[in-house]
């Protein structure tokens, strides 16, 4: 068994922290920081045990603050239930933009995306966003569409039988159409067969890939929306193809950024916006909200770009939980997303964790911050707007916790022991910075 370790024994002393990166990459790197987090989670627990009176009702409290790993599955079951999440069926040939839309709408890489999509049917594979256990998107690609012609029928029957299942997920179609693609046949052939057995999922005709018609010589995007004719007369064409089975149209651009347009989504605000008018209103805001955060930004790393938009996610999930009016009812639930993510970070960082070893990472880094989580949910007997603070707090806590544990991997991926200091101070900073951008946060 592991002996009991300091709070901050994940994160070696920063006097250690000047040793070689040799010499640390000849330990087992894996296993020395594993292996101490082990007692992390009952050391932590019996630190805020001294905080409180002795008795049954500070024993309690501390349980709100634990997760073992058969009560996170639990809680993120209930929790997974309870999501705004929307399926994304995304229909349309190779090529035609449907995994850029799902960078657009997630800020995720193209090589991660590529890696999370995984089989689901013969004809279809499927990517939940931000993780499968927690998913606030799920996409459904089709593929094969524009092969073989006499396949149509056993993609219609898989994309009925899957529409056939009962869920308590929005759902909507997206048809993908480039826009100087007029072939298009098979795409409607699909669509007007789903539209007729299930007219009540609402869908977008996306026509995509406009630079491929501007006139020469364009070196840019123009203003949204575009007003060239080379682009309107196919746009319109394709609209009046299409005729009644669609709800909303809309023009995109999606690029890469080596491509050189600018903006790299060109036309996501539009997109962001047709999907909010088809959409129910928890699953409109919630897309609105992933959104919100200087969406098209590159930031340079893929690896903290990718981490923030996870981080994001979780955050908007901890702040909809927190905002449930009974004090302490949401402590699990938050400590239950709060490892998930934390685990998710470290899987994105190239360290496999379990539950138990996650909630180690989560206690050493946000240690310090459990009193004001005590006092975040007591808020909550304030009539009006207890809730909203909580929502806004946990939100801001979140965030912060994120962005440290993403420097706590990042260390450890360059073959570096954390520094305990840095990372502290990367929590104040972040819960600083964090607060007025989740201040009032709607749930």
């Amino acid at each position: 068994m592991t002996e009991p370790n300091d709070i901050n024994s994940p994160i070696p002393n920063s006097e250690e922290s000047d040793r070689p990166t040799e010499d640390v990459k000849t330990e087992s790197k894996t296993d020395s920081w594993q292996n101490r987090i082990g007692g992390i989670w009952h050391d932590t627990n019996n630190r805020l045990m001294k905080l409180f009176p002795v008795g049954k009702a500070a024993q309690t409290m501390m349980q709100w603050f634990t997760v073992d790993e058969a009560q996170v599955a639990e809680i993120l079951a209930k929790v997974r239930a309870q999501l705004p999440t929307t399926e994304a069926i995304l229909i349309g040939k190779p090529q035609t933009g449907k995994s850029s839309i799902v960078r657009g709408l997630t800020g995720v890489s193209p090589e991660i995306i590529g890696q999370g999509f995984r089989p689901h049917t013969q004809h279809t594979q499927r990517y939940a966003y931000p993780s499968d256990d927690l998913p606030l998107l799920i996409f459904t690609d089709t593929v094969g569409l524009g092969d073989v012609k006499q396949e149509i029928p056993v993609i219609i029957d898989e994309l009925l039988g899957e529409l056939e299942q009962e869920s308590n997920r929005a759902r909507i179609l997206i048809l993908t159409v480039k826009i100087n693609d007029f072939a298009t046949d098979t795409l409607r052939q699909i669509a007007q067969q789903l539209r007729q057995e299930y007219p009540n999922i609402p869908c977008l005709l996306a026509v995509t890939c406009l630079h491929e018609v501007y006139p020469n010589p364009t070196d840019d995007h123009p203003e949204y929306p575009p007003e060239y004719e080379e682009l309107n007369r196919p746009f319109a064409a394709i609209q009046e193809d299409f005729g009644e089975l669609y709800n909303s149209s809309v023009l995109l651009d999606f690029t890469l950024e080596e491509d050189g347009y600018n903006p790299v989504f060109y036309g996501l605000e539009a997109f962001r916006d047709s999907l909010a008018e088809l959409l129910p209103e928890a699953e409109a805001r919630t897309i609105h909200q992933l959104l919100d955060e200087q969406a098209s930004k590159q930031l340079g790393n893929i690896y903290r770009d990718v981490g923030r938009r996870y981080i994001l996610s979780f955050t908007i999930m901890a702040a909809t939980a927190a905002a449930v009016p009974l004090p302490f009812a949401t402590m699990p639930v938050l400590t239950a997303l709060q490892v998930s993510m934390v685990g998710l970070l470290g899987n994105l960082y190239g360290q496999t964790i379990s539950p138990s070893q996650a909630g180690g990472v989560v206690s050493a880094i946000g240690g310090g911050f459990v009193a004001q989580a005590v006092g975040r949910e007591l808020i909550k007997i304030v009539p009006g707007f207890g809730s909203a603070i909580a929502a806004s707090w946990a939100a801001t806590y979140t965030w912060a916790l994120g962005e440290s544990a993403c420097v706590y991997f990042g260390d450890l991926m360059g073959g570096k022991k954390p520094d305990p200091e840095k990372i502290q101070g990367v929590m104040q900073e972040a819960f600083e910075s964090a607060k007025e951008r989740f201040k009032g946060l709607k749930n």
